[in-house]
C-alpha cells in the first residue's frame, strides 16, 4: 500500500500517536493507526508521504461511536517517496458500506460473561486498543506476595499466569488490588477476566508466549467461573533431553523426566537474615540422558524427592556452565508427578527398565576428587609465573575463599536477542537500543559481570566472573538479580561465601 498522507495525534500523555491516510491505488482511507511501537519509521523519516509500505499485521476496532480504525501492528517500508516520484493512480475516498472484513483470528466457542454488555474473547485476542472485553481462563500459576521499599515508597505485588484454548498471558496485581484479588484467584480454578490493562510484555520477567501482560486495575473485575470445559489444564512444549546439546543458551525451556536424584537444599543468607534456598535435581527421560535442573526458593525447600517422581518445569532457562544444565526461574511452573500424558508414559517407562538404564549425565560434575587432570596453582603463583602474560590464554585451577564482591555496578541491561549480549542504551521512550544489531526493543535482559576479590593461604587476587559462573557464586539468576534491584532490595543482597574451586579461570 502507498501513504499518502500522515499527521501526528497530540497526546497529553506517554508516546505520540500518528494517523495514516493509505491507498491500494484505486481507494484511499484515512483511518489507519500507527502502533506506538512503530514510532521510529516516521520519527526516523523513513515512513513518508508517497512511500510504499507492507502492512504485515493489524488489529481492527469498532469505536463507541461506530467507527472502525485499523491498528497497524507491524510493516515495512518497500520503496522510498524518492523512489516512487509522486501519488500512485487516482485513488478515491473508501466507502466503508461496501468494506469486507476476513475474520482471521482464532475462533472459539461462545460462552456468557457475567457482564452482558461485553463479549468473551480468546486471549489471543487480546490487544491494547480495545476497550471492553472478557476473557474465560484457568490459572496454571500463582506467585506468593512479593514486596519493595525504596526512595519511591513501598509497595507489594503478586502476579498469576492464566490459559484458555488459544493461548496464555501473564497478569500482575499491586498494592490495593493484591488484597482484592490474592485470595480469590486460586491455582487450576477457572473465571473470567475484564478491564484489565494490557502492554507490551517485558521477556526479562516472564516465560510466557505472549507479547502481551495484563495488570490489574481499581475497575478490574475477576469472577468465578464454573464451567471450565474446553480449557486445559496446562500446555507444555517439552524439549526431550537429549535435544538441550542442540539449543541456544538462555533458551528458555520446558522439561519433564524423572527425578533420578536430588541435592541438599543450600542456602545464602541476606543482611535481613534472610535465607534463599537452592537444590538441584536430576532428571532423566526416555533418551536416555540427564540433565541437572536447579529449583530455587520455596521450591527447593518443599521439593521431595521420595519415589523419584515426575518432574515438569514449564518455563527453565538453559545455561552451557559445566555442559547443559536447567535453572527455574521466578516465573517458572514446577509440577511433580502432573496428570498428563507425558508424565504417564515417563512413569511406564522408568518403572520397566529406565531406573536401570546406562544414562549419560548432560550436566559435569565438578569434584575436586574426581581425578581429572588439574593445573593447581596458589595465587601467588599468578604473579611469581606472571601468568597470562604469553600470547596463549592459560589456564589453571585454585582453591580460594571469596573475601569481597562488588556488587555495585555487576547488572546491566543487555540486548534480548538470543545471540547478543551488547549493552542496550535506554531511549526514555520506553524503548531500548543495541547498537551491535541497531535494533530498538522493548525490553531487555540482565546480564551478570560480577568483580570479586579471591584469597588463599598466601595471596589474594581480583577476577571476574562473567553471567554463569556469577549466577553459581552468588545462588541466584541474572533475572532474580535484576528483580531484587528494582524493588530495591538488591542492596540487601550478600552471600554466605564458603571455600569454593575456582576452575579454569582464562587471564587475559
Amino acid at each position: 500500500m502507498q501513504l499518502l498522507n500522515i499527521r501526528q495525534i497530540p497526546s497529553a500523555a506517554g508516546p505520540p500517536r500518528y494517523r495514516l491516510m493509505m491507498s491500494d491505488g484505486q481507494h484511499s482511507w484515512s483511518s489507519f493507526l500507527l502502533a506506538t511501537q512503530l514510532n521510529h519509521l516516521p520519527e526516523d523519516n523513513l515512513l513518508v508521504p508517497n512511500c510504499v509500505c507492507k502492512v504485515k499485521k493489524t488489529v481492527t476496532n469498532t469505536l463507541s461511536d461506530g467507527r472502525t480504525v485499523v491498528i497497524v501492528m507491524d510493516m515495512d517500508v518497500l520503496q522510498s517517496a524518492d523512489e516512487i516520484g509522486g501519488k500512485i493512480g487516482n485513488p478515491t475516498p473508501y466507502d466503508k458500506d461496501g468494506m469486507v472484513v476476513l475474520n482471521c483470528v482464532h475462533r472459539v466457542k461462545k460462552h456468557s460473561s457475567p457482564d452482558s454488555s461485553t463479549k468473551v474473547i480468546s486471549i489471543a485476542q487480546l490487544n491494547p486498543y480495545q476497550s471492553k472485553w472478557t476473557i474465560r481462563a484457568r490459572v496454571t500459576n500463582k506467585s506468593s506476595i512479593r514486596n519493595w521499599s525504596n526512595s519511591k515508597g513501598e509497595g507489594k505485588l503478586f502476579s498469576f499466569e492464566i490459559l484458555d484454548e488459544s493461548g496464555e498471558i501473564r497478569i500482575t496485581a499491586f498494592n490495593k488490588e493484591v488484597d482484592k484479588f490474592y485470595t480469590l484467584v486460586e491455582q487450576g480454578k477457572v473465571y473470567y477476566i475484564t478491564k484489565g490493562t494490557l502492554k507490551a510484555a517485558n521477556k526479562q520477567y516472564t516465560t510466557v508466549k505472549n507479547d502481551y501482560e495484563m495488570t490489574l486495575h481499581a475497575h478490574s473485575s475477576i469472577v468465578p467461573c464454573d464451567d471450565g470445559q474446553g480449557i486445559p489444564a496446562v500446555h507444555c512444549d517439552f524439549v526431550p533431553i537429549a535435544e538441550l546439546e542442540n539449543r541456544d543458551k538462555d533458551a528458555i525451556i520446558d522439561v519433564i523426566g524423572v527425578c533420578k536424584s536430588a541435592d541438599d537444599v543450600s542456602r545464602i543468607t541476606t543482611k535481613t537474615s534472610r535465607e534463599v534456598s537452592k537444590r538441584a535435581l536430576n532428571l532423566i527421560d526416555t533418551t536416555g540422558k540427564e540433565v541437572a535442573v536447579t529449583l530455587w526458593g520455596e521450591e527447593a525447600e518443599k521439593f521431595d524427592a521420595s519415589g523419584q517422581p515426575v518432574v515438569a518445569v514449564k518455563g527453565a532457562r538453559l545455561s552451557d556452565f559445566g555442559g547443559r544444565s536447567l535453572s527455574a526461574l521466578f516465573s517458572s511452573t514446577v509440577m511433580v508427578n502432573p496428570d498428563i500424558p507425558e508424565a504417564f508414559r515417563l512413569r511406564a517407562w522408568f518403572d520397566r527398565e529406565g531406573y536401570a538404564a546406562n544414562s549419560q549425565s548432560l550436566t559435569e560434575t565438578r569434584s575436586m576428587g574426581s581425578g581429572a587432570r588439574m593445573n593447581w596453582k596458589a595465587l601467588s603463583d599468578i604473579k611469581d609465573e606472571e601468568m597470562g602474560h604469553g600470547e596463549k590464554a592459560e589456564y589453571f585451577s585454585c582453591v580460594a575463599t571469596v573475601v569481597y564482591t562488588r556488587k555495585e555496578n555487576c547488572l546491566y541491561p543487555a540486548c534480548p536477542s538470543a545471540d547478543c549480549n551488547k549493552k542496550v542504551i535506554d531511549q526514555n521512550n520506553g524503548l531500548y537500543r543495541c547498537e551491535k544489531c541497531n535494533r530498538e526493543y522493548p525490553n531487555f535482559k540482565y546480564r551478570l559481570l560480577l568483580s570479586a576479590n579471591l584469597a588463599d593461604f598466601g595471596d589474594n587476587q581480583w577476577v571476574t566472573f562473567f553471567q554463569e559462573t556469577a549466577e553459581v557464586l552468588l545462588g541466584q539468576s541474572a533475572e532474580t538479580l535484576g528483580e531484587l534491584r528494582e524493588t530495591g532490595q538488591f542492596h540487601n543482597l550478600t552471600g554466605k561465601w564458603e571455600p569454593a574451586t575456582v576452575n579454569r579461570r582464562k587471564l587475559c
